[in-house]
């Protein structure tokens, strides 16, 4: 009895712990994406999230460690769009333009471009940014160009340069679409990509380059 008693006190402190962190994450998320990371107090955030800062502490070391925290969340959502997007097709390619569609859709909405565009290079760095994209949306990028190079659609070459060119390239209209006020950019912007990406195609079979 004693085994089961004290199996439900943990089961209900891990269940506290991970209601605290869903509180502190969603709060946070919320005031970073409306008024930049600079702006925000962690004052604010424990007191909506209703704990204390002594709680916040438990969780995460500083602001900065909550931040990353919200920038991995986010990040993981945006994956998850290209991948659904992608794995709706059989076809190789059209995972590729589709799952590269999805990314600039996701990262027009106003939290993934404030938090995950804006105040991410900055407040984390260059390098560690860098490397949480290169785990996420970046890795998903560099397989799908693989298998497109794998299955003869685009010419043999080295994925690794194609990855972060492509990459960069996206990253880069994201950054120029959260400054934009005219909500034609977006498809605008999808449609050159899509252009972008056709020019990686090899000709079919059978058919001339531009036939």
């Amino acid at each position: 009895m004693s085994t089961g008693s004290g199996g439900a006190v943990t089961r209900t402190k891990e269940q506290q712990r991970l209601d605290t962190t869903r509180a502190l994450l969603r709060e946070a998320r919320e005031r970073f994406a409306r008024d930049g990371y600079a702006a925000v107090s962690l004052a604010e955030i424990v007191a909506a999230a209703g704990v204390t800062k002594g709680a916040l502490y438990h969780h995460f070391a500083n602001k900065a460690a909550l931040f990353r925290a919200v920038v991995e969340q986010l990040q993981g959502e945006v994956a998850d769009r290209v991948v659904a997007a992608a794995e709706a097709h059989d076809d190789s390619w059209r995972q590729l333009t589709a799952g590269c569609e999805a990314f600039l859709r996701a990262s027009a909405d106003p939290d993934v471009r404030q938090i995950m565009l804006v105040d991410a290079p900055a407040v984390l760095g260059w390098d560690e940014w860098r490397a949480l994209d290169d785990a996420s949306s970046a890795r998903h990028l560099r397989e799908a160009l693989e298998a497109v190079i794998d299955d003869g659609v685009v010419a043999p070459q080295p994925v690794g340069p194609l990855t972060h060119l492509l990459s960069g390239a996206m990253n880069e209209a994201a950054l120029w679409l959260a400054g934009s006020d005219d909500p034609r950019d977006l498809d605008d912007t999808v449609a050159a990509l899509s252009r972008l990406l056709d020019a990686l195609r090899q000709p079919a079979p059978g058919r001339r380059a531009g036939g």
